[in-house]
């Protein structure tokens, strides 16, 4: 972990920092929180993120007070502090301090906003050249408390997942796939996931309870301006069977194809031919354009 953090603007010994015990995010996990990654120095689709963080806050009745070029140049700051040139950013925004009980005021007015900087992980390059083995869960998806899932505090869904896939004999490096009370494909457990089938782009429709990613959104323009067509809709697991190409999105690892779908019983299936299809090089070479120049796409 990082030796500073960002604490209301201010660069702060991360093992002096502290927030209120009084604070809505933590007695009621009212906040939410956005992660990205920097490459050269510059946070990828920032804007995006802060967009989405922004449209939360507003569902949520916290006080919106971001700007995002102090923002920019306080992440710049913790870089710099940390001996970094890249880095894995968490971006959090707590309610802020209140009273015990529900609150009755409709907006929570003075906000806690913390940054948390650490060393990007290493993720194996055979992720990206050979695939990863997607493992479907028996924990599903909750459904979103709103109209929408927001990236919040409540996490508790994914914490149980991850248990799970650590827990499964075999599954060391998959991710996992979280199915809905339905048995519909919904996302990963930090992921989201598209699957390809006849040169078609197929996506769980945000409908199904998933987070809105924001890779998940710019992946879908990049294939628009591909010419590959795309849906999004509602899909079991089963259609996964038949893709030709599966591959997850996320905003640190950014595409990553899936080599085999593994279910809960054992039974691990090959995606196609059992390594990343065409369609899905072809996306990861146009993403990786955009993150050699940043500003393309900030």
């Amino acid at each position: 972990m990082s030796s500073y953090i960002g604490l209301n603007g201010v660069i702060v010994e991360a093992a002096a920092a502290a927030v209120s015990v009084m604070d809505h995010g933590l007695m009621y996990g009212m906040g939410l929180f956005e992660t990205f990654r920097t490459y050269n120095g510059k946070p990828f689709l920032f804007e995006r993120h802060l967009e989405r963080m922004q449209r939360g806050a507003a569902q949520l009745g916290i006080r919106w007070n971001i700007d995002a070029a102090a923002l920019r140049s306080e992440i710049a700051a913790l870089l710099e502090a940390n001996g970094l040139s890249d880095a894995y950013i968490r971006l959090t925004l707590t309610a802020g301090e209140d009273e015990l009980g529900l609150p009755s005021a409709p907006l929570y007015e003075q906000p806690c906003r913390i940054i948390y900087v650490k060393s990007l992980p290493e993720t194996p390059a055979a992720w990206y050249n050979e695939g990863r083995m997607l493992q479907i869960l028996r924990t599903r998806r909750n459904t979103p408390e709103g109209t929408e899932r927001l990236k919040s505090l409540h996490y508790m869904n994914g914490i149980l997942g991850r248990r799970e896939l650590a827990g499964i004999s075999g599954a060391q490096g998959a991710e996992g796939l979280m199915l809905t009370r339905e048995g519909y494909a919904a996302e990963g457990i930090v992921s989201n996931l598209f699957f390809i089938t006849e040169n078609k782009l197929f996506t769980p429709a945000v409908g199904t309870g998933i987070l809105p990613g924001i890779t998940r959104a710019f992946v879908l323009e990049l294939a628009a301006e591909a010419g590959i067509p795309t849906e999004e809709g509602f899909y079991l697991s089963e259609e996964l069977d038949r893709a030709d190409e599966v591959f997850l999105t996320g905003s640190v690892q950014g595409i990553v194809p899936v080599r085999s779908i593994r279910y809960p019983d054992g039974l691990e299936i090959a995606v196609g031919r059992n390594r990343p299809g065409p369609l899905t090089v072809q996306l990861m070479e146009k993403y990786g354009h955009y993150t050699k120049e940043t500003g393309n796409a900030t």
